[in-house]
């Protein structure tokens, strides 16, 4: 197949930054969102495409991110309730957000 016949890759849908599976990518997404509010580990794997959060989270803070972590109790989108789902966040963010995260789940006392 020739250059000509080729698919333009700037079009491709597995070239926008969400399909990027690298670590390097994973970790700048997770970043990103992070420093936009707090995140938890099921909306990691869906909207962000990272299956393993918690290795990317500890690469962040290995890298000197202050990344603190809440556990909570979350219902997923098929109706499933999940005990100790870690939330993500920087500082005292996790108090700040209390109205985003109540539309997805209870907050937990714990680690």
């Amino acid at each position: 197949m020739t250059d000509k016949n080729k698919a333009d890759r700037k079009a491709s849908p597995k070239e926008s930054p969400v399909h990027d599976t690298s670590t390097d990518a994973q970790r700048a997404r997770l970043l990103a969102r992070l420093q936009a509010g707090p995140v938890d580990t099921i909306t990691a794997r869906s909207e962000l495409n990272i299956m393993m959060p918690a290795a990317r989270v500890k690469e962040l803070r290995d890298q000197g991110h202050p990344i603190k972590t809440h556990r909570i109790t979350l219902t997923d989108e098929h109706g499933r309730t999940h005990h100790g789902v870690a939330l993500y966040y920087f500082g005292m963010q996790a108090d700040a957000s209390n109205d985003a995260r109540s539309q997805r789940g209870t907050i937990t006392q714990g680690a």
